[in-house]
C-alpha cells in the first residue's frame, strides 16, 4: 500500500475518497473538522497541478427524499471558503454528463460530485462495491487517492473496487491515522487500557470481544455500562440498555472470562431512577487503572454529556486522562466532540477521525477498503 508521496501525480487527473460525513442542521455543518483534515492531502494535489474529482458520502439513502436530504452541496461550499478557492458542484455522480464535465475539467480545478450514497437507492449499487460503478468511477482518473479512513471498515464501490482499475495510494490523513493507531495495534505497551462508553452495546460487542484479550484492563461508562450491569441482575429500571437476550449472555461470558480486566461504575447520576452518566467514585476508581497504565484508547463517554446536567463523569474522565500523563488515543466521532466540548483537543496524543473504523483496525489490525489497495 504506497502513500501519496510515493507515487508519481504530477499534473495528473486524481479521484480521491474523503469522508465528508459531517453533522448538520438546516443546511449548515456544525463540525467541519474532516473537511478541515482533508485539506493537507488536497493541497498537496493542488501543488502538484492536479485535477481533483472529489468521491465522498454523507449519511444513509433510503429514499429520494434522502438523495435531497444528503446532498453534498453544503460540503462542497465549506470546502470552497477553507480552501480558498473555487469548488464546482455536480449534483450527479455518475453518468455521461458527470464524464463530460469532468473530461472538459483544466488541471488545478477541483470537482465535488454528488453523494456517493445517492447510487445507493433503489439498489445499494455503492455499499454492495458494484463493479460497473467503481469501473465508471475510475475511468474519470488516472490515480485513486483513498484519504476517508472514516470509511475504510467497508469495501463499497468509492472506497475500494475502484483501486482495482487505477494506481492507487492512501493520502496522508489515512496514513497519519496508521501511524498513530498501530501504537495499539502492533505490540502496545502494556498495561493497556481501554475505556469504552456510549449508548448502545449491540454494535460494540463484537469490537469488545476482540479487544479484551489484548487489553489489560476495559473500563466502561454509559449505555455499554448498563447493559453489563444489566447482565449481571442489577435493577435499572428505564435505563438505557440492551433488551436482546442473547447480548446479555454474551456480556456475562465476557464477564466470566474476563472477571479481572472488566471494570463497571459503581455510583450514577440519576434522573427519574435513570442513570445518565458515573459518579465521582466510580472517576476515582478508573483513575487507579489510568495511572497504572502505559497507553490508553477511549472510544465513548460516561454518559449524556450533551445535557449540562450530565456533564460531570466525562468531563473528569478528560482531566484525569490529561493529568495521568499517559499516552492517550481518542476515536469515535461523538468522542472526539465531547473532548472538543471540554477543550481537552490538545491534551492528547491524537484524535481519531474514525468511529467504526477506527475500532475496527484496533480490534482486527486491517481494513476492507484498504486491503483493496494491495490487491
Amino acid at each position: 500500500m504506497k502513500k501519496i508521496n510515493e507515487i508519481d501525480i504530477s499534473n495528473k487527473k486524481v479521484i480521491i475518497r474523503v469522508d465528508y460525513n459531517v453533522p448538520f442542521k438546516e443546511d449548515k455543518i456544525t463540525d467541519n473538522s474532516k473537511i478541515e483534515k482533508s485539506l493537507e492531502t488536497l493541497k498537496y494535489l493542488l501543488d502538484k497541478n492536479c485535477r481533483i474529482v472529489i468521491l465522498s458520502h454523507l449519511g444513509r439513502v433510503k429514499s429520494e427524499e434522502d438523495k435531497k436530504k444528503y446532498s453534498l452541496k453544503i460540503a462542497a461550499k465549506e470546502l470552497a471558503d477553507l480552501i480558498n478557492k473555487p469548488v464546482k458542484f455536480l449534483d450527479q455522480c455518475y453518468g455521461e454528463k458527470v464524464k463530460q464535465i469532468v473530461e472538459e475539467s483544466s488541471l488545478g480545478e477541483i470537482i465535488m460530485l454528488e453523494n456517493t450514497r445517492i447510487m445507493d437507492f433503489p439498489d445499494k449499487l455503492e455499499s454492495k462495491n458494484n463493479e460497473t460503478l467503481a469501473k465508471f468511477w475510475a475511468s474519470l482518473g488516472e490515480v485513486y487517492v483513498n484519504d476517508a479512513f472514516g470509511s475504510c471498515h467497508r469495501a463499497h464501490a468509492s472506497t475500494a473496487g475502484i483501486a482495482k482499475y487505477i494506481p492507487s495510494c492512501v493520502g496522508f490523513l489515512v496514513a497519519k491515522e496508521l501511524e498513530n493507531l498501530d501504537l495499539l495495534v502492533k505490540n502496545p505497551a502494556h498495561p493497556f487500557t481501554v475505556f469504552m462508553g456510549g449508548a448502545k452495546v449491540d454494535d460494540k460487542i463484537k469490537i469488545i470481544s476482540s479487544l479484551l484479550p489484548k487489553c489489560d484492563h476495559l473500563l466502561l461508562g454509559g449505555g455499554i455500562a448498563n447493559s453489563f450491569l444489566k447482565a449481571k441482575g442489577a435493577d435499572l429500571g428505564s435505563s438505557l440498555a440492551t433488551s436482546d437476550e442473547e447480548i446479555l449472555n454474551e456480556c456475562r461470558k465476557l464477564m466470566t472470562d474476563y472477571k479481572a480486566k472488566i471494570v463497571l461504575p459503581v455510583d450514577f447520576a440519576l434522573d427519574d431512577g435513570c442513570i445518565y452518566d458515573v459518579g465521582i467514585k466510580t472517576i476515582d476508581i478508573y483513575k487507579k487503572y489510568i495511572n497504572d497504565s502505559s497507553i490508553i484508547f477511549v472510544n465513548g463517554t460516561c454518559g449524556k454529556f450533551e445535557d449540562e446536567r450530565f456533564t460531570e463523569g466525562t468531563e473528569a474522565l478528560f482531566k484525569t486522562l490529561k493529568e495521568s500523563g499517559k499516552t492517550v488515543i481518542v476515536g469515535g466521532g461523538d468522542t472526539v466532540s465531547a473532548v472538543r466540548k471540554f477543550g481537552y483537543e490538545k491534551a492528547f496524543k491524537f484524535l481519531s477521525s474514525g468511529g467504526g473504523a477506527t475500532l475496527e483496525y484496533i480490534a482486527n489490525g486491517k481494513l476492507d477498503a484498504l486491503e483493496w489497495l494491495n490487491k
